[in-house]
Formats: C-alpha cells, sequence, structure tokens
C-alpha cells in the first residue's frame, strides 16, 4: 500500500508527518536517533532491531553460556560491541549538537563516500517546533506517528539487499554553534546522486506563545553550515 504524496517533485521518494502542535523539547534529538536504528536495520546494516541488540549484546557479554548458543556468542562479538559502543557516542554527541543549535536537516549516508553514497537518508526538520513539556505533545507518541507514516509508504520494500557498509552522519547547524566533535564541512554540497529518501517533520494546529518558531523562519539561513561525525558506523551481520 502507498501513501498519496509519498514523492517527492526530483521523483526520490519522500515522507511528510505534520504532528498537530508543538512537540516538548530534545525531540527532535530523538526524532534524529531514532530514524538512523530503523535505517540501520531496515538496510541490513544491524542482525536486530537497536534495542534488541543492545539487549542481547550486552546480556550475551555477561553470560556467553545462554540457551542459544551460536546467537550469544556473535551477539557477544568485539564486532557487535564496538557498533553499539559506536552508536552510543553518536547518540551523546547528537544531544550536544541539538541542545547548542538549531538543526534544520541531518543526513544519513549509506555506502559509497561522503560525496557519492549509495544510498541518503534526510531527515528535514526546518518546519519542526518544540515548546515546553506541560503544553506540548510528547516525543513517544509522535515516534509512534513517524514510524507509522513510513509503514504506509513502504520506502523499504522496493529495495534490493545492502551489503555490510559504512555509514556517514552529517548535521546542518549554525557554523558558529562551539560544537567540537563534529567537523565542519563549510561548502559541502548534499549529493544528488545514489537513492535518497527525504522525511520531513513538520508541526501545525495549536503552535502556543511558549513554543519556538518553526525552524524555517531563522532569519539567517545562511549561517547555517554541514557538520560530519568523524565517525564511520560500520555495520555488521551474524
Amino acid at each position: 500500500m502507498r501513501s498519496q504524496g509519498n514523492r517527492s517533485v526530483s521523483g526520490s521518494p519522500a515522507v511528510a508527518v505534520e504532528f498537530p502542535g508543538a512537540v516538548c523539547r530534545g525531540s527532535g534529538y530523538r526524532f534524529a536517533c531514532e530514524l538512523l536504528k530503523h535505517v540501520l536495520h531496515q538496510r541490513n546494516q544491524l542482525p536486530l532491531p537497536y534495542e534488541q541488540l543492545a539487549y542481547f549484546c550486552r546480556r550475551a557479554a555477561q553470560d556467553g553460556d545462554g540457551i542459544e548458543k551460536p546467537l550469544s556468542l556473535g551477539l557477544a562479538s568485539k564486532k557487535c560491541q564496538q557498533v553499539l559502543m559506536e552508536l552510543e557516542g553518536l547518540f551523546q554527541h547528537l544531544e550536544v549538537m541539538f541542545s547548542l543549535t538549531l538543526v534544520p536537516r541531518v543526513l544519513f549516508l549509506l555506502g559509497g563516500n561522503v560525496m557519492n553514497p549509495k544510498e541518503l537518508y534526510e531527515l528535514n526538520l526546518e518546519g519542526f517546533c518544540e515548546g515546553t513539556a506541560e503544553k506540548s505533545l510528547q516525543t513517544a507518541p509522535c515516534v509512534r506517528q513517524l514510524f507509522h507514516r513510513l509503514f504506509v509508504a513502504d520506502v523499504f520494500s522496493e529495495l534490493k539487499a545492502l551489503p555490510v557498509t559504512g555509514t556517514l552522519v552529517l548535521v546542518q547547524g549554525h557554523r558558529d554553534c562551539g560544537v567540537e566533535w563534529f567537523r565542519p564541512k563549510l561548502n559541502y554540497q548534499v549529493p544528488t546522486r545514489g537513492r535518497k529518501l527525504t522525511v520531513t517533520l513538520s508541526c501545525d494546529g495549536d503552535l502556543h506563545l511558549s513554543a519556538s518558531p518553526p525552524q524555517h523562519t531563522a532569519p539567517t539561513w545562511e549561517d547555517y553550515v554541514w557538520f560530519q561525525a568523524p565517525v564511520t558506523l560500520k555495520g555488521f551481520s551474524e
């Protein structure tokens, strides 16, 4: 089943989710992390969904004599531990980035290189706004709404299997935001080759006065540049 409006102007797959109001603070960071976890599993870079992988990996590391010996040994491997450690570190640095600056766009590049990836996933937050916790939409139901839209849009079923590869993460932020871990790429242009999926999140409805304005109203967009995470997330399979 395919929903209407599931293609961008360029013909690339696109999924748009509009929330009926501002979402509580910190949600943009959560959306970025949850989408990255989802893409990595859907595109065969993780053998299990992230939460399951983290659970089984830690349990297997503590008890290598589990009932399912091959699974336990595989999940206790250094490769699995390394992937989880790098992902958890990335999530921590993403949280810092989102606390320092508005983040209008996030990119996940799978395969190839930063200029010519095999697949590109863009999270567009330009029309997204956050508000105070008491009057804003909670993050969890909004995450469920996002994944429902992805399920209905069926954006992964037609794709050929992707071999284990590397994933790069880029985040757009203010050039003077003060972030130290991410590396600025001042003249970076988003690649036009490779398969691209754009996920656009926006807020409508009762945007109360305590909410931040939609990000696309920022007056100095030209001061926003791309920053690249200094790690390549290497997928693995069982």
